[in-house]
């Protein structure tokens, strides 16, 4: 396990810029950018507040969309939250935060590329929404949320309905076929895994997606494919 040294004061001040909050214990900054494949000069890696990162974000996003979306039902308002909760949308932000020049992480994650990088970077940016509410309470955590998700909330793509119900009904209308989901892939703890779906229309190409549960790595193999054969605009369109 390779040993990584603490935040420059330099690259300490730029993120803290990008989040919009500085730190009072630097430590836990640090902490929140630590993978378990590498050993930081104090120990500890982002791995538990990953774990309550996730439950705020979701909290957060709820409440958000709870008072934006005033007409919307149950199913629109989960459809909207699973979008926005999901690992491809965490990472989005990593990538606007430029994480990926702050992450400690050993030299066999270094090489990591793809998807599983992706949920790295995704879990970052988790671990660090828990060292913002440890750091300063529920405010401070909705502030940054706020920040990089509100404008993500109200784009039109948000109000898509079910995915996997747009593809089973675009499948039997193109090709008279059902489409089959296979799991391809089950990782990470029991209490946060990861999985890995395969989505498969006879006639087409599969797609593949990965996220926290089975029926939303489902939902997101199912977003790709009709983003791929045109029937939704696809959400990084336009960027």
């Amino acid at each position: 396990m390779s040993k990584v040294q603490a935040l420059s004061s330099a690259e300490r001040a730029r993120l803290e810029a990008a989040i919009g909050h500085e730190f009072a214990e630097k430590e836990r900054l640090d902490r929140a950018l630590t993978h378990a494949s590498a050993r930081s000069e104090k120990g500890g890696n982002y791995e538990r507040l990953e774990f309550l990162g996730d439950r705020v974000l979701g909290l957060c996003i709820a409440e958000l969309l709870f008072s934006t979306f005033g007409k919307a039902d149950e199913g629109e308002l989960s459809v909207r939250l699973n979008q926005l909760v999901s690992a491809e949308t965490c990472a989005e932000v990593a990538d606007e935060l430029e994480l990926h020049l702050f992450i400690r992480t050993g030299a066999d994650v270094k090489k990591l590329t793809g998807k599983r990088m992706l949920n790295v970077r995704a879990d970052v940016v988790e671990s660090l929404i828990a060292a913002l509410y440890l750091e300063g309470g529920l405010e401070v955590a909705r502030k940054f949320i706020l920040r990089y998700w509100q404008g993500r909330a109200v784009r039109a793509d948000g109000s898509r309905r079910d995915a996997k119900t747009e593809l089973q009904e675009w499948a039997h209308a193109k090709f008279a076929v059902t489409p089959v989901y296979r799991v391809e892939d089950r990782s990470g703890p029991d209490h946060d895994p990861r999985f890995t779906v395969t989505v498969e229309v006879a006639g087409t190409k599969p797609e593949t997606g990965t996220d926290r549960s089975k029926r939303s790595a489902e939902q997101v193999a199912a977003t790709k494919m009709l983003e791929r054969e045109g029937v939704w605009q696809s959400s990084s369109a336009g960027k």
